[in-house]
């Protein structure tokens, strides 16, 4: 099994942040990962992410920006 983030804009289309985005061998180690990371993708224009193994989606989209309140 193979965990992927695939990185998209607010309209759910495929961003491009110009690499390769890191495979997985566990949920728990992409989701540590998005957790160390998500500003910097935020940063490079990403809007939401949603996780996928195999190819088929585990969850998401799920969304970068902060909460506003």
């Amino acid at each position: 099994m193979t965990f992927v983030w695939r990185y998209e804009d607010t309209a759910g289309g495929e961003k491009d942040t110009g690499a390769k985005p890191e495979e997985f061998s566990t949920q728990a180690d992409a989701e540590t990962w998005i957790g160390e990371n998500w500003k910097d993708l935020l940063d490079a224009g990403v809007d939401q992410v949603t996780l996928l193994e195999d190819g088929g989606v585990v969850y998401g989209p799920m969304s970068l920006h902060p909460v506003e309140h």
